[in-house]
């Protein structure tokens, strides 16, 4: 074999996934087609949930000191986030290149073999490997690996060759973006529908200013190339009257409001993230913040498969959790598309909405939804507040100093959190030594209502999801074998 696993794409999803993957142990090499990154700014940030997933394998100083604002929008209606405790609008004037570059330097760091400049243009799973054929140039090889997986985008050339059902609605408009730099724009934060359409400025430090135009009644073009900084100056001058085409374009890009998911995000031996497996409307930066997710979730899973101690059906749970989070994602940026881009006809949608986002209730929800703090893996009903739910940043103090929930995960084992002093606690989980890191700590002092204040121990995935709780969530040996296989003296 050449590698555990392969991984195509070497975006935000596919570098995060690499890093995970070698937090794991396993073998990684990462194919990507273009030779060197593309320097553009794309997404600009990355929401609350991703933040957090970053913060937990320390990676947040490779940011510098991220921005964050608790206003943030829901098709295009603005309200303050922190309306749900720990949620904000994310980390915002982070170019993706930014984001992509300290990513890659993390998984080359731990030792992922990334290889620019190399196209997948075959693949085959025979059940127990999967060949790839790759090309650079002229020169073409082939590559087994216990597993691969795809990251390379909506256009995935792994999801065609693998054969996976890419369902969902074709685009019925298209819309430009640019970085423009040498001329004042009015700031347009939140997007402004205008006659003919909806446009969006902002600032992005200098003198760049990013833009959207999006024209009503322009249909979707079926594009091989990005299109024309003057196709964008016109259309920005036929909506707005202003004349931009002087200006010096840094980068221009277009998107649709296309929107599909792929059915299963695993067959056999090959697997999907990030926008390979859901394509969609961009709408509060969710779709890299999305893939980044994925990426966490299925890496510590895959690793534990090639490294021999996953539990039976681990590994289907990357669909069994994700696909949902999938099609939640779709649902909301399809409801946030008609808002801020609908005809005029869904006026009176846009002043019931605007209604119903005065009560505290509406509010939340859609916080939870945007940021992604509400994702729960579990019964909400089944046991401890936390069961199935992401573990926040809390500060705890230990016998050798202050550390955080967040510090507990950099090295991606999973974690048994003893709040209580429980001695028998942590020897029930000492079979799973090479696989649970074991802690006793106490919270600095919280609110009683916090989740952690009648809490006495804690499971916690290597995602950072908790697994088990005290009380509350049955027996801890049940949940270890569920989630961490077999002890390591029947491992073999």
């Amino acid at each position: 074999m050449d590698a555990d696993v392969i991984v195509v794409g070497a975006g935000p999803a596919g570098l995060m996934l690499a890093g995970e993957l070698r937090l794991g142990g396993a073998r990684v090499i990462v194919l990507e087609r273009l030779p060197e990154a593309t320097g553009q700014s794309r997404g600009l940030g990355f929401n609350a949930r991703a933040m957090e997933v970053f913060d937990q394998r320390g990676l947040l100083p490779l940011f510098g000191s991220p921005e964050t604002s608790s206003l943030g929008h829901f098709g295009g209606m603005q309200f303050d986030y922190s309306v749900l405790p720990d949620a904000h609008f994310g980390a915002r004037g982070i170019p993706q290149f930014r984001t992509e570059a300290a990513l890659q330097a993390w998984a080359a760091g731990l030792g992922a073999d990334i290889r620019r400049g190399w196209e997948c243009t075959g693949l085959a799973d025979d059940g127990e490997r999967v060949e790839v054929t790759a090309r650079t140039g002229t020169d073409v090889r082939r590559l087994r690996a216990r597993y691969l997986v795809g990251c390379d985008g909506g256009h995935s050339t792994v999801r065609r060759l693998a054969g996976f059902a890419f369902p969902g609605t074709a685009p019925t408009r298209e819309m430009f973006l640019a970085d423009v730099a040498g001329c004042h724009i009015r700031p347009r934060f939140l997007g402004e529908r205008v006659p003919g359409g909806m446009v969006m400025a902002a600032p992005l430090g200098g003198d760049v200013d990013r833009i959207i135009v999006v024209e009503d009644g322009v249909p979707a073009p079926d594009r091989t190339e990005s299109p024309r900084f003057a196709d964008v100056a016109d259309a920005w001058q036929r909506l707005t009257g202003t004349d931009i085409h002087g200006a010096r374009a840094e980068w221009v890009g277009s998107f649709t409001d296309a929107t599909r998911q792929v059915t299963e995000y695993r067959r056999g031996r090959v697997l999907l993230a990030g926008d390979a497996a859901h394509v969609h409307l961009p709408a509060g930066g969710q779709g890299l913040s999305t893939g980044v997710q994925d990426a966490a979730n299925v890496g510590w899973k895959l690793a534990a498969e090639v490294q021999g101690w996953a539990p039976a059906g681990l590994l289907d749970s990357y669909h069994a959790e994700r696909h949902p989070v999938g099609a939640r994602l779709l649902m909301n940026t399809r409801a946030q598309g008609l808002l801020f881009v609908g005809p005029p006809e869904l006026d009176p949608l846009r002043e019931l909405f605007a209604e119903l986002m005065g009560y505290e209730a509406v509010r939340r929800h859609l916080a939870g939804i945007v940021s992604g703090l509400d994702v729960c893996y579990e019964d909400p009903a089944a046991g401890h507040a936390l069961l199935g739910r992401r573990l926040p940043r809390r500060e705890l103090r230990t016998a050798s100093g202050r550390t955080s929930t967040m510090d507990l995960l950099h090295s991606a084992q999973g974690v048994l959190l003893d709040l209580a002093g429980d001695a028998p606690t942590l020897q029930a989980a000492a079979s799973w030594k090479d696989r649970v890191l074991t802690v006793t700590a106490e919270p600095v002092p919280v609110p009683p209502n916090d989740p952690l204040a009648a809490t006495e121990a804690l499971l916690i995935r290597p995602d950072g999801y908790v697994a088990w709780s005290r009380p509350g969530d049955g027996e801890l040996p049940d949940a270890l074998h569920r989630w961490f296989g077999a002890p390591a003296a029947d491992a073999g």
